[in-house]
């Protein structure tokens, strides 16, 4: 059997009255790309929130690796090794790319080795290191989610979660993104990717999940869910 990283179990997640999520389980394993797809509102972001201990899981087991992560607070999940990068990229707008970088290797596994972090980061991102000393608001789109995941790589994470990267983004730059995730992914990096660009997440994906109205309707390898005729079907408005 793979080494399994991440393993959640029947999850149930609630705000207030209205159940998000409805026995969801899914897995990740080590060194693999795994994507989660589905239309808006299928619950899928509220499954990495859980994940990351932003909310509570209502019922059923997280798993990283041999530690529970049910009730952990976010500080204590990311601090085993889950960066998680959310949908609107969550910079420190006034401060600069190099200050969002440093703050990235918070995690004092990750503080001895700051300067070969940095490095390794402007050599996967060289724009970055173009605008080292600029305002991260005053990036472009792009340059913005470039920068997000940087900081998130910088903490050396186990698992790396990525929530809508290509959302707003011209086609040029998600192609340029996506051949980036696969860069990553190349360098031993397991990614868990939420994604309403079926065809591009599917294509890079190992395996997939796909959300329905807060459960999972399908599963497969990546290339069996895109010939999937029910896929095809379903998301012919954004394949590509």
């Amino acid at each position: 059997m793979a080494n399994r990283l991440l393993e959640v179990s029947n999850l149930s997640v609630a705000y207030g009255d209205v159940r998000a999520l409805w026995g969801v389980s899914i897995h990740v394993d080590q060194g693999t790309i795994v994507a989660i797809v589905g239309a808006n509102g299928a619950g899928k972001s509220t499954l990495l929130r859980a994940i990351s201990g932003i909310v509570r899981a209502q019922e059923g087991e997280i798993k990283l690796s041999d530690n529970s992560l049910v009730g952990r607070p976010p500080e204590d999940i990311a601090r085993l090794g889950i960066a998680h990068v959310p949908e609107g990229r969550g910079l420190f707008r006034h401060m600069t790319v190099l200050e969002n970088l440093e703050l990235g290797a918070f995690q004092p596994k990750a503080r001895p080795r700051l300067r070969e972090g940095i490095d390794k980061a402007y050599a996967l991102f060289p724009r970055l290191k173009e605008r080292a000393h600029q305002k991260a608001g005053s990036l472009s789109g792009g340059e913005q989610q470039m920068l997000a995941i940087a900081r998130a790589v910088m903490s050396d994470p186990a698992l790396l979660i990525l929530d809508e990267p290509s959302l707003g983004l011209s086609p040029l730059v998600v192609r340029q993104m996506f051949t980036l995730i696969q860069t990553l992914h190349s360098q031993g990096v397991t990614i868990l990717l939420v994604e309403q660009n079926i065809h591009q997440a599917l294509k890079v994906a190992d395996y997939g999940f796909v959300l329905k109205t807060g459960e999972v309707a399908m599963q497969g390898t990546g290339r069996d869910l895109l010939a999937n005729p029910e896929i095809q079907k379903a998301y012919m408005g954004v394949l590509e």
